[in-house]
This record gives C-alpha cells, sequence and structure tokens, in this order.
C-alpha cells in the first residue's frame, strides 16, 4: 500500500536535516583531503624530521592501514551502540590526532599519531553515510544526499592538491595536518544538536573475537596490494595475500555461525546489494590506478607543480559535483542500473581518449579524457552507493555502509597496485631499448635509474649535461605515456565489465518515481527484487 499524503510529507526532511547534512559532509571532504594532503608534504617531513626509509613509508601507509581494517568494525559497532556516538568518537580521536601529528617531535610520534587518525577516520566514514539514512526517509531526498555524499569524497580528493599546496608554501608541513583539528571540532559541537541518534532496537551480543578477525583479516589484502604496487609481484606480497584470503574464509565461517554475526553474509544474497557493490569495485579499481598515473603525468611529464595540478583538476571535481546531483534526478524517471551504466560508459569513453595521449602536447588530450570519466563515475558513487545502503534493513545500515567505504579503499588500492604495475611494465619494457640506444656518457647508475621509473629519469637528468639528460627525458616521458596508454585500455575494460553488470545485475530496481508495482507483482515476476511503494528495493529478509 503507498503512503498517503500526510506520510509522505512526513518523512520529508526539513531544514535541520538538511543543515545537519552539511555537517557530515564537512568531515567527508576532510578525510579524504587528508590523504592527499600527506603525499605533498612527504619531502618537507622528511627533510625536518629525518625518518628512515621504513619509517617514512609507515607515516604514509599506516593511516590507511588503520582505515581499512577499523572499516566494518566500526560500522557494524555504531548499529549497535549508536551511529552519532561513533561519530562523535571518530572526530574526537581525529581532531586531537590531527593536532599531535602537526606537533609530532620525531618519526615515531608522528606514526602514533597518523595511526590513531585512522581508527578516527575508520569511525567517521560509515558513520556519516548511515546517519544520512537515517535522517532522509523520503526516497528521493536519501538518493540526493547520497549523492552529495558521494560528491564530497571526489571533492576531497580533488581538492586536497589545492589545499596543500596552498598551506605547505605559505605554512611548515604540520598545517597540512592541523586542518583536521577545527573540522573535528565543529562537528563535535554540532551533530549533538542537528543529527540524531540511531542504534539498531535489537543489536544482539558485540562478538570481539568477530572484531579482532575483521581487522586482521583486511590489514594483509591492504598491505599485499600496496606492496605490489610498490615493488611488483614477489613473495612477501603474495603471503600477505593468501593470509587475508585464509583468514576472510575464516571470518565468514565464523559469522555464519554466530546468531548474532558482526556481518550478516545474508546481505551478500541480496541481488541489489551485491550487484551494486561489485559495480562499485570495479569502477574504484579503474579509476583508482589511471588517476594516480593521470596526476603523475600532469607531475611529471607535464612538469606542473601540486597545486597547478589541482587547478587542473577542480573543473572535473565541480562536473561530478553537477552530476552527482543529476543522477538521483534522472533515476526517478529511468531505472538507476541504466543510468549507472550509461555513466560507465562514458567513463569508457574517457579513457579510450587517454589511450591516445602522447608524450609532447598530450595535455589537450589527457584532460579532455580526465573530464569525461571523471563525471561518468558520479552516477555509480551516487547510485551504486544508495543501492548498497538502500537494500540493507536499516538496523544494519552502518554495516552495509562500512562494506561499501571498504570496497571503495580496496578498490583504489587494487587499482593503483594492478594498473600501476602495468603502466611500471610497459615503462620498463620500453625504456629498456630506449637506453640501449642512448649516447654514450650516461653514467651506469643513471641509466639503471631511468630504466626503473619516471622520477629516477627525472632525478638521473638533473645531473647530466643538458644534450644528454634531454636524451634520457625524452624517451622516458614517452615510456611513461606509452604505460598511461595501456592501463588506460584496461580501465576501459574494467568500465565496459562495469556497464554491463549494471544493466544485468540492477536492471530489476524501479526508478524511484515508479509507481508501487500491484500485488502479487513480485512474486509473479520470479527472481524480481521486491520494492517499496517508493522504489526503494526491500531486503529479501524484511518481506518476510
Amino acid at each position: 500500500m503507498s503512503a498517503t499524503a500526510p506520510e509522505a510529507a512526513a518523512l520529508r526532511a526539513g531544514p535541520r536535516q538538511w543543515i545537519g547534512l552539511a555537517v557530515l559532509l564537512a568531515p567527508t571532504v576532510l578525510l579524504f583531503v587528508t590523504m592527499t594532503v600527506l603525499f605533498l608534504a612527504t619531502p618537507d617531513i622528511a627533510a625536518d624530521l629525518g625518518p628512515s626509509s621504513s619509517q617514512l613509508l609507515w607515516i604514509n601507509d599506516i593511516y590507511g592501514f588503520m582505515m581499512a581494517g577499523l572499516l566494518v568494525a566500526m560500522g557494524t559497532l555504531g548499529d549497535r551502540i549508536g551511529r552519532r556516538r561513533i561519530l562523535l568518537f571518530g572526530a574526537a580521536a581525529f581532531g586531537a590526532a590531527s593536532a599531535a601529528a602537526a606537533f609530532a617531535p620525531g618519526a615515531e610520534a608522528l606514526i602514533a599519531a597518523r595511526a590513531v587518525m585512522g581508527v578516527g577516520a575508520a569511525a567517521v566514514v560509515p558513520a556519516t553515510l548511515s546517519l544520512i539514512s537515517n535522517m532522509f526517509q523520503d526516497a528521493r531526498q536519501r538518493a540526493t544526499a547520497i549523492g552529495l555524499w558521494a560528491a564530497s569524497v571526489s571533492v576531497g580528493v580533488a581538492v586536497g592538491p589545492l589545499v596543500g599546496g596552498l598551506l605547505l608554501e605559505n605554512f611548515w608541513w604540520g598545517a597540512a595536518l592541523l586542518a583536521g583539528a577545527p573540522v573535528m571540532a565543529l562537528v563535535l559541537l554540532a551533530a549533538p544538536f542537528l543529527v540524531p541518534e540511531y542504534r539498531a532496537p535489537r543489536p544482539g551480543r558485540l562478538d570481539l573475537p568477530s572484531v579482532a578477525l575483521s581487522t586482521v583479516t583486511v590489514l594483509p589484502v591492504v598491505y599485499g596490494v600496496k606492496e605490489m604496487a610498490a615493488h611488483g609481484v614477489n613473495a612477501t606480497a603474495i603471503v600477505a595475500l593468501l593470509l587475508g584470503v585464509v583468514l576472510s574464509t575464516v571470518f565468514v565461517r565464523r559469522q555464519l555461525r554466530l546468531s548474532d554475526p558482526l556481518l550478516d553474509m545474508r546481505l551478500f544474497g541480496d541481488r541489489t546489494f551485491s550487484g551494486a557493490l561489485a559495480v562499485f569495485l570495479l569502477s574504484a579499481v579503474a579509476l583508482g590506478g589511471v588517476y594516480l598515473l593521470f596526476t603523475q603525468y600532469l607531475q611529471l611529464v607535464e612538469e606542473l607543480t601540486p597545486l597547478e595540478a589541482g587547478l587542473w583538476i577542480l573543473p572535473a571535481a565541480v562536473l561530478l559535483v553537477i552530476v552527482s546531483m543529476l543522477s538521483p534526478v534522472i533515476a526517478r524517471r529511468v531505472r538507476p542500473g541504466y543510468v549507472v551504466a550509461a555513466g560507465s560508459l562514458l567513463s569508457a569513453a574517457g579513457y579510450v581518449v587517454l589511450t591516445q595521449v602522447d608524450s609532447v602536447g598530450g595535455l589537450p588530450m589527457l584532460i579532455t579524457g580526465f573530464y569525461l570519466l571523471y563525471p561518468g563515475i558520479a552516477p555509480v558513487m551516487a547510485l551504486a552507493t544508495n543501492l548498497v545502503i538502500g537494500s540493507a534493513p536499516p538496523e544494519k545500515a552502518g554495516a552495509a555502509s562500512a562494506v561499501n567505504s571498504t570496497a571503495s579503499d580496496l578498490g583504489v588500492a587494487l587499482g593503483i597496485a594492478l594498473l600501476g604495475s602495468v603502466g611500471t611494465a610497459v615503462y620498463r619494457g620500453d625504456m629498456a631499448p630506449a637506453m640501449d640506444a642512448a649516447p654514450a656518457g650516461v653514467p651506469d647508475g643513471a641509466d639503471g635509474a631511468a630504466r626503473d621509473t619516471l622520477p629516477g629519469a627525472l632525478s638521473a637528468a638533473e645531473d647530466l649535461p643538458a644534450a644528454l639528460g634531454e636524451a634520457v627525458l625524452a624517451p622516458a616521458k614517452a615510456a611513461f605515456a606509452s604505460g598511461l596508454n595501456v592501463a588506460a585500455a584496461v580501465a576501459a575494460g574494467l568500465a565496459v565489465a562495469a556497464a554491463v553488470r549494471s544493466a544485468t545485475l540492477l536492471r530489476r530496481v524501479p526508478a524511484s518515481g515508479a509507481p508501487a508495482p500491484a500485488p502479487g507483482a513480485a512474486s509473479a515476476a520470479g527472481s524480481a527484487d521486491p520494492a517499496a511503494p517508493d522504489g526503494t528495493p526491500v531486503p529479501a529478509e524484511a518481506g518476510r
């Protein structure tokens, strides 16, 4: 039975909820700005604190490791003890750790502070997304709110170089980290008044071994992927990935046995949930690898500063925000699976353009491709995320949002590892004959560095005479462009695969403005997913 007009009006959010949404979006933008900013600050940190190479690696990686490992535990914990409570805990931890990191006296203190920042981020990300599902009961408003949340993620990634460049040009490296403190202070002050609390009505017992397992299951996978991204396929990466597979098997088997599992594995049996998650993962893998190569092209081939690179990225981020807001509106008339498929095909077209980028005069083609692919992923981020959250029961929205965030983080890391490895392999394959044919006079050390990576070639060329330096740099930039071309071709294939999966697995999800199906229509449709009157997919267990 469809909702009456007074009931529908009661579901609609008012100004307080929209202001509360702004409070939730602020830390979301901040968390993804923080990921980008530290890469820019690394040289200054190295000069000031003098960390070892191992410590420098942990300064960069510990934040992501802690965040990825604790997302599922924090999301499910929020369902049990209160999502706003977890949000406030995360904001307090992140803000305090940001201040501690900014004034860290040594590398060890900075690593510890970054670890606590990762814990705070793991609490904040699923809490913000799951709280949105509580605050916006109207399906159309919820889709718009989640679209804005998805856009805020990309805005954070896009403005990170701008914010970082401005701060690092005018202040010390700690200012780039200290920016998190006032934003989280705002969340601590405003959230208790603007964001309602929610916890599952029957949360069940918290299984502490499952909490530990969820953390140690994800960490080896993330470590193995990052190891492959940095050093290629090696024994350490393989062992870490195998350990992750073994632990994940133990985790899943335990969840299936528990009456109150930390993560309800039945969620993955819902076609809408698993289908949207698969599309999201494929899209994240494609974007993660190409985004890294894209930014490296801007800075290493075109030799732009981080600030200049950020300015080139910003218009694409604006387009992404616009498309993220339009996607839920279009999904009122067109099935969301088809909207997501269309966006994925637009991204595929952008990746195809990137396959034509050359090392000389390639900037216009590079920007054109990126301005197609980046807005193209907006429907995936907005609608697929909404489908993942909307297909889960309300009391499990925190767990669903945590799985969605984990898929995003893992997808980006996989993209960097896999497509980054593809680009590196092509680069080295092209550079071997190029350096064999290089003029005499290039030292062995410079030759080896140039064959390995483009940054190595740039560093080697600085110490060579102009003619020799150019003889090293020209083929190195051409080889890097070739690597980008091949990686973009692989990403185009992944985007097409995402489009196909969206058009098939999500085709039965109705447009949010479609009329409710007649009684019995769902059963008559055989395998069709049931739908609520507002077009939101209903989990199978909710209809029992």
